[in-house]
């Protein structure tokens, strides 16, 4: 599924299923508790904390939680996830061309 896909997926399914977005704020409140979660999904998978009982360990979903409400604040906001991850892209690779190849502490 492309960028462009999953964004009207998340629309269709708003329409059909959500009623209406919730506001652009909401939604970016949800975004980082959305992202708190997946931080603490790793943080007991891959750092010193442990799981706690019928608690989440599946990293995989909470990535896509947090995909779905950052396709949910592009769709609102007239963001084109496609256009702008590519300028994104573009922009690193312009400036970063050489800074991690010439970093001493990555090899």
């Amino acid at each position: 599924m492309t960028l462009q896909a999953a964004q009207t997926a998340v629309d269709q399914w708003i329409k059909a299923y959500g009623v209406r977005y919730f506001s652009e704020l909401t939604n970016m409140a949800i975004l980082t508790e959305e992202v708190g979660e997946l931080a603490r999904v790793m943080a007991r998978r891959y750092g010193d904390q442990s799981f706690k009982a019928n608690e989440s360990d599946n990293p995989a979903d909470e990535m896509a939680d947090v995909l779905w409400v950052l396709l949910c604040l592009a769709n609102q906001t007239g963001v084109d996830l496609t256009a702008a991850f590519e300028a994104n892209l573009q922009k690193k690779t312009l400036r970063d061309n050489k800074r991690h190849l010439d970093n001493p502490k990555l090899r």
